[in-house]
């Protein structure tokens, strides 16, 4: 990632007026948000702030109480097919033998009238170019339980990675992941960010200040200001202690004090689903 980029300038994504949660209870309010071609948004937040749910909503698995959801000019169902999503950690079964190139390949497979499709050479040289892309191409043959959590998460990458997509969204990638792989991921993401919009949800603030173009800070509400700062305001919203209590080493040139009118941070602690999306 490179700083002297151009700013991005074509909306991929907004937010108006939000709403959302389950059973008509809400779970996020009023959320205002915007995203740009090009940028690497991290988003950070408490346990059951909703960041889970706010991934739900950009995805199109869970419809708006109230507001509107733009997803590259389309509705969040319709632009699905559009964004590649990595979750924290796979469903997949430690019992089930399943290989490295099988759980990329899943990036490939549609549904035909008569179920899966065959793979075409198209769809295999992509699942090639995915590998390679995440560096994980000289696992393809390994059983993927069998890998670390960092090769894991790579792999989960490729997968994403294989649908071609626009933007790349990531919950939590460094969970359980030692801190060499992690290094790692980070590095892998910056690469990517050259060519696709990363928007990445997060608990580590020390990754997220230093990796990520933009934060944006989830407790209900949304604290968003496009630029590339840990505010007082954000701390306030997402953790209600002062940012010297949870910077632990953070450079003080990514923090600032920010008074804005626009949003409040006084806010309840609505717990929100913690299932994976």
């Amino acid at each position: 990632m490179t700083e002297s980029m151009q700013a991005p300038t074509k909306s991929i994504l907004r937010i108006e007026d939000m709403w959302a949660g389950y059973d008509g209870e809400a779970v996020l309010e009023d959320i205002q948000f915007e995203m740009f071609a090009g940028d690497y948004v991290g988003i950070i937040g408490p346990n059951g702030g909703g960041k889970t749910t706010l991934i739900k909503v950009i995805l199109g698995l869970l419809p708006v109480m109230r507001g509107s959801v733009s997803v590259l000019g389309q509705s969040p169902v319709q632009a699905r097919d559009r964004l590649g999503y990595v979750p924290q950690v796979s469903r997949t079964d430690r019992d089930f033998p399943i290989s490295v190139w099988d759980v990329v390949r899943m990036g490939r497979e549609k549904a035909g009238f008569f179920g899966v499709r065959p793979l075409s050479a198209q769809d295999k040289q992509a699942i090639e170019r995915a590998l390679g892309q995440a560096d994980v191409l000289d696992l393809a043959k390994r059983s993927f339980n069998e890998l670390s959590g960092g090769q894991r998460q790579r792999v989960l990458i490729a997968r994403a990675l294989a649908t071609n997509p626009e933007i790349l969204v990531l919950d939590e990638p460094t969970a359980n992941v030692d801190g060499q792989s992690t290094a790692r991921l980070y590095d892998l993401l910056a690469e990517l960010n050259q060519s696709l919009s990363i928007l990445l949800v997060s608990h580590d603030l020390m990754a997220i200040s230093t990796h990520v173009k933009t934060i944006a800070c989830v407790n209900r509400k949304m604290v968003y200001h496009n630029e590339k700062v840990l505010t007082q305001e954000m701390m306030d919203l997402g953790y209600e202690c002062p940012v010297e209590l949870l910077a632990h080493g953070v450079p003080h040139r990514v923090l600032a004090h920010h008074d804005h009118d626009h949003l409040s941070s006084n806010t309840s602690h609505k717990q929100e689903d913690n299932q994976d999306v």
